[in-house]
C-alpha cells in the first residue's frame, strides 16, 4: 500500500515512526509548507518524493491513501480533495473547525465509498482500549468520567516547541478528544454544557474552558483545558466505574491508587498512533469501516456545535 503524508510538523512525523512497523507499507511522499525543511524530513524517513502541493502528491503513481496533518483549518477541504481523486484518508483530529464541513466529508466519502477515517487517538491508545473491553464485557460502566487537558501555550508553538502557521483550539481539537472518547465508553451524549474564560488578546481564541457532558446510560463527564497550565502537560483521564477506578496517561494506565495496570497485550503495539494507521490500513485492505470513521466520530461534531452556540451566546450576552 502506497501512502502520502500530508504534513510534517511533530503529529506527521509521529505516524511516519507508526508507518514504518506497518508490514507493506510505503510512504511515497510527504507533503509541507515549506520546501527545505518537508526534504528534510524526506530524507530522514526514506521517502522518496517531497512537495509543497497536495495535488503533486495526489498525482504520484500508484498512490493509495493519504493522511493528512496539516492545520485544522484545511482538513475538510483537503479530505474532500483527496476522494475526489480516489484515494482513501485518513484525517488527524479535528476532522473540522465547523459541523457544516464535517457533514461535507461524510458526504463525499458516502459518496465515493472510499475509507474515511478521522484520528481520534483515544480509541486507540491501549490505556482506553483496556477500558472499553471490560465495558463490552458488561464487567463495568462508566459513572463519571474527569478529564485534565492542559498545556502552557501562549504562543502559536507545537508539540516540537517550533513555531505554528496556525492557531490551535480548545473546544474544536483538545475537546474532540474527550467529548468522542467519553461517548465510546459511555454512550450517546445527551447533554452538554460550556463555560470559557478570557480570550488571548493577539490568539483570539480561549485560553481555559470547563465542559460538562452527560451520556443517556446517566454517566457525567467533567472536561477541564487549558492552555495557560505552567505544570505537567498533557490529558489525564480518571474513570469512575461501578468496578473500579482507572487513570489513564496517553497508553500507560493505573488504578485510582496508581498501581501500574499491565496493557501490553490490549493491541499489537504501545503506540496508540501506529495502531491508529495500522487500523486505516487495515480497513482499506479489508474492505470494511474502521473504528473511528468519519461517519462514527460526527457525533462529536454535534456536540461540539452545540458547545460553540452556547459560548458565542454567553459572550455576545457579555458584551465580549
Amino acid at each position: 500500500m502506497k501512502i502520502a503524508l500530508a504534513g510534517t510538523g511533530a503529529f506527521g512525523e509521529k505516524h511516519l515512526d507508526g508507518l514504518r512497523n506497518i508490514d507493506g507499507v510505503e510512504v511515497i511522499s510527504v507533503v509541507g509548507r515549506r520546501l527545505e525543511p518537508t526534504e528534510a524530513v524526506a530524507a530522514k524517513y526514506g521517502v522518496p518524493h517531497a512537495t509543497t502541493e497536495l495535488a503533486e502528491a495526489l498525482d504520484q503513481p500508484g498512490l493509495d491513501a493519504v493522511i493528512l496533518c496539516t492545520p485544522t483549518q484545511m482538513h475538510a477541504a483537503q479530505a474532500i480533495q483527496c476522494m475526489d481523486a480516489g484515494k482513501h484518508v485518513q484525517v488527524e483530529i479535528p476532522l473540522c473547525d465547523n459541523l457544516r464541513d464535517g457533514e461535507a466529508v461524510l458526504a463525499k466519502a458516502q459518496e465515493t465509498g472510499l475509507t474515511a477515517m478521522a484520528g481520534h487517538t483515544r480509541r486507540f491508545n491501549p490505556s482506553h482500549q483496556y477500558i472499553h473491553r471490560k465495558i463490552a464485557a458488561g464487567e463495568m460502566n462508566v459513572q463519571q468520567m474527569d478529564v485534565q487537558t492542559y498545556f502552557f501555550r501562549r504562543k502559536n508553538m507545537n508539540a516540537k516547541g517550533e513555531p505554528r502557521s496556525w492557531t490551535d483550539h480548545l473546544l474544536w481539537h483538545h475537546a474532540a478528544h474527550t467529548v468522542d472518547l467519553f461517548a465510546y465508553q459511555a454512550g450517546p451524549i445527551v447533554q452538554a454544557n460550556a463555560i470559557e474564560g478570557p480570550h488571548h488578546p493577539e490568539l483570539g481564541i480561549a485560553m481555559d474552558m470547563s465542559i460538562q457532558l452527560k451520556a443517556e446510560s446517566g454517566a457525567i463527564c467533567t472536561l477541564s483545558l487549558s492552555f495557560n497550565n505552567d505544570g505537567p502537560l498533557g490529558t489525564f483521564f480518571r474513570y469512575i466505574c461501578d468496578n473500579g477506578t482507572w487513570i489513564a496517561r496517553y497508553d500507560d494506565l493505573v488504578t485510582g491508587k496508581e498501581e501500574p495496570v499491565d496493557v501490553s497485550k490490549a493491541d499489537v503495539s504501545m503506540n496508540g498512533i501506529e495502531l491508529q494507521d495500522r487500523e486505516f490500513v487495515a480497513a482499506i485492505r479489508e474492505g470494511r469501516e474502521p473504528n473511528a470513521s468519519v461517519a462514527q466520530v460526527l457525533p462529536c461534531y454535534h456536540v461540539l456545535h452545540n458547545l460553540a452556540a452556547q459560548l458565542d451566546v454567553a459572550r455576545s450576552g457579555c458584551g465580549a
